[in-house]
């Protein structure tokens, strides 16, 4: 399964949209292990451009900062799960959180 987390400083962007490079990260669902890890420059930020193109790229769930809701709709009309307001900075970390049932979720950061 593909994830894909937004990074900005080399940490989860607390603003989904504005993030530098997107980590994607392939992870072995039975073990639970990464299987591999690459970072790719986000495209310029357009409205409703990147859940299209992470589709293209095979991702299956995003976890991310803050994120606005015509953002989480988009990503739903294209079979992409969100877990967003995430606390976890390093990526990671996130994921295996996430995996583990763990993954720490705060309060809206995100005002649109």
């Amino acid at each position: 399964m593909r994830y894909a987390i937004p990074v900005s400083n080399g940490i989860l962007s607390p603003h989904f949209g504005h993030c530098e490079q997107f980590a994607f990260i392939d992870v072995d669902e039975v073990s639970k292990k990464i299987k591999q890890r690459q970072f790719e420059p986000a495209p310029a930020h357009e409205p409703g451009l990147l859940p299209r193109w992470l589709a293209e790229k095979g991702v299956h769930v995003v976890i991310a900062g803050g994120m606005g809701a015509r953002a989480r709709d988009l990503f739903r009309q294209n079979r992409i799960k969100v877990v967003y307001n995430a606390l976890e900075s390093d990526p990671e970390k996130a994921i295996h959180d996430y995996l583990k049932g763990v993954l720490k979720i705060g309060t809206s950061i995100c005002d649109h």
